[in-house]
């Protein structure tokens, strides 16, 4: 019969866990940073940042919104989505106007330069998860698509 703790080490150092004497913490840090580089890597032809392809998603997701909503939207304070909405402007991906029901507000939208742009980036970063994730099994996939989802909520 096997204690808790028995069975917690075995876990932590045994053949359930593939990186050997590395944590899972480290294991998990060192594939985000893989997916972060290539991110960046097939980010660069279009100078755009993840931050940015984030706020592009929100508003091709969501719709026309008003900068107040992007930065909730992204967990973001105002500022930054203001800063954000200019660097997207200032390459056609996006366009704002004025809010018709509250003049002081700005509605952001994404122009169809920036619509066509998403979809090159989906196609690239298709791509690059195949090429990442494409060494697991689909069954593998499946797990590890189930695990994240149960740790990001």
């Amino acid at each position: 019969m096997t204690s808790g703790r028995d069975e917690a080490a075995r876990a932590e150092s045994g053949p359930a866990n593939p990186a050997g004497d590395e944590s899972l913490a480290d294991a998990f840090g060192a594939v985000a940073r893989q997916l972060r580089d290539k991110s960046a890597e097939t980010l660069a032809p279009w100078d755009i940042t993840p931050a940015h392809l984030r706020a592009l998603r929100t508003l091709s997701r969501h719709g026309t919104m008003r900068l107040s909503e992007l930065s909730d939207h992204l967990q973001i304070a105002p500022r930054t989505a203001t800063e954000v909405a200019d660097a997207l402007q200032a390459r056609d991906l996006v366009r704002r106007r004025a809010d018709p029901g509250d003049r002081r507000a700005t509605l952001v939208e994404v122009t169809e330069h920036g619509a066509s742009v998403l979809a090159e980036i989906r196609a690239a970063r298709g791509t690059e998860a195949g090429r990442i994730f494409g060494r697991l099994s689909p069954a593998d996939r499946a797990e590890l698509a189930r695990i994240l989802s149960k740790l990001r909520d």
